[in-house]
């Protein structure tokens, strides 16, 4: 490898280097036996955060408008404990939340089956920590999802 090359795989990041090398890492979700797109195949970034977001304002509007009467500064807290709540009830059901199921998303288990309720309740207060499901794996799912054993696929 000359020069150039070394500054350009530095410049490109290490999985272009990788495949101008010749590693092909197939499309997300290949390792997990999923189709590369249309239903059962895993669910993009942007879906992921759309539906979160749906959730929380829904959450928020029903904190704010039931619970507090209007106190914006106890609405925060009340937020969160209604969307964990929301989460482990819905996907541990039903195996989406509503926002989920507006953008056409569902949790399933690794293996194609239903999560259990405690791989939801572990996934759920995960994600309610922001951090893991902000670190992902190549393919494309949150920590969160990976150590509970969950994907989150089209439907």
């Amino acid at each position: 490898m000359d020069n150039r090359q070394a500054i350009g795989s530095w410049l490109s990041g290490p999985r272009a280097a990788a495949e101008d090398m010749g590693v092909d890492f197939g499309h997300p979700g290949q390792r997990l036996g999923l189709p590369p797109s249309g239903p059962g195949s895993v669910a993009r970034f942007g879906r992921r955060l759309g539906a979160v977001a749906i959730d929380w304002i829904g959450c928020q509007l029903i904190a704010y408008g039931l619970i507090t009467h209007g106190n914006l500064a106890s609405a925060g807290n009340w937020t969160l404990a209604l969307f964990v709540a929301l989460a482990v009830l819905t996907v541990g059901t039903v195996g989406f939340t509503p926002g989920k199921r507006i953008l056409g998303l569902r949790v399933i288990g690794q293996d194609g089956g239903r999560l259990g309720i405690g791989r939801v309740v572990v996934r759920t207060l995960l994600l309610a920590l922001v951090i893991p499901a902000l670190v992902w794996d190549r393919d494309g799912r949150g920590l969160h999802d990976r150590l509970a054993g969950a994907v989150q696929v089209r439907i």
